[in-house]
């Protein structure tokens, strides 16, 4: 098998506001792990859209 190199998906920068409080949650729940804010926001609204089409 050749190896590919990986494709990064597009990407837009959007600007959104957290309670301080979340934001701590978040950051307790992914130290230490190989995890930044931004995937685990990203993980959380991939988990979040598939349960509502899933109502649908």
């Amino acid at each position: 098998m050749a190896f590919k190199i990986p494709s990064v998906p597009p990407t837009t920068n959007k600007t959104i506001r957290f309670p301080n409080d979340l934001i701590q949650q978040v950051e307790e729940l992914i130290r230490g792990r190989e995890c930044t804010f931004s995937a685990f926001v990203v993980a959380a609204v991939r988990a979040a859209v598939e349960e509502v089409e899933q109502e649908k």
